[in-house]
């Protein structure tokens, strides 16, 4: 067994006590497109017509995911399909490794990657302040037309969240239904 890094114990920290913090939260939370009221927080569940293989693969697999950015709400105008050309997809593929995504507006770590059932991320957007990050968590489950993914997105700035929940359906879930399917 490997000595825990401090790194490393500072990370399951922070995700344990986010996960305590999120279940709270999830419970007291109210149906509005996913966004709590209570709390900033969003769930959604979206169903991907596609193996959990293939979701994964295309979350982690950086030729995939600008597959996904290019039919992207975000990445319509002419101006953001130059900078997503210029600034292609960086995912790193194991824990701790850095991701840059949408033409490097949207970046991170992963925190947790479990192949093909979870990815766990702490994740940023560049308007954001630089000390700003969230946790976005993606849980894939087989059903029966596909991939139902588990969605909870928390810690972002509270002003964000329905840009945000918005913007998972019109730069993630939409785009993944068209090109998986």
């Amino acid at each position: 067994m490997s000595a825990i890094t401090r790194r490393r114990l500072v990370t399951m920290t922070g995700l344990s006590l986010s996960s305590w913090m999120l279940n709270s939260r999830l419970r007291a939370a109210g149906e509005d497109n996913g966004v709590s009221r209570s709390a900033a927080s969003i769930h959604q569940e979206p169903v991907i017509n596609a193996p959990a293989q293939r979701v994964y693969r295309t979350l982690l697999g950086a030729s995939q995911f600008d597959r996904i950015a290019a039919v992207s709400e975000a990445m319509q105008g002419a101006e953001m399909q130059k900078r997503r050309l210029r600034h292609p997809s960086q995912i790193g593929q194991q824990e701790g490794d850095a991701f840059a995504l949408f033409g490097g507006y949207i970046t991170g770590r992963h925190i947790r990657l479990v192949p093909n059932a979870l990815i766990v991320q702490a994740w940023r957007a560049e308007s954001w302040d630089p000390e700003d990050y969230s946790i976005a968590r993606f849980e894939l489950k087989a059903s029966e037309s596909g991939t139902r993914i588990v969605f909870d997105h928390t810690g972002f700035p509270a002003a964000e969240a329905d840009h945000l929940a918005a913007g998972w359906y019109g730069n993630y879930w939409h785009p993944m239904s068209k090109t998986l399917s």
